[in-house]
């Protein structure tokens, strides 16, 4: 195993900052900012406890035998941006529209 390999591995537990996963004999770690580049609110959205998938590997520390992973660089979630509507709603200030509505409402002497 190599930084750069794709491996598959086991999610065993998830907490508030990332993943642990297990990858052979390898006690691997996906931090939460290696899931999406946008806001994660729960690592949950993504994966569950069991669950077998693929993560990309960024190093590896063999005394350790740990390893650092990405789920982003192999999964569509990468970039992802999404794009704010915009209304034109016709918005008139009251002040414009005051003027209108007293000559409507005017009382003819």
């Amino acid at each position: 195993m190599q930084p750069g390999d794709i491996v598959i591995a086991k999610i065993t537990s998830i907490v508030g900052y990332g993943a642990f996963v297990s990858v052979g004999e390898y006690l691997g770690l996906v931090h939460i900012s290696e899931f999406s580049d946008n806001y994660v609110k729960s690592i949950k959205e993504f994966v569950s406890v069991g669950q077998e998938i693929r993560l990309r590997v960024l190093e590896i520390d063999e005394e350790n035998k740990k390893v650092k992973l990405s789920y982003k660089q192999l999964h569509k979630t990468r970039g992802i941006k999404c794009r704010v509507p915009e209304y034109n709603i016709g918005f008139k200030s009251l002040g414009d529209k005051l003027e209108g509505w007293v000559e409507k409402f005017k009382l003819e002497d």
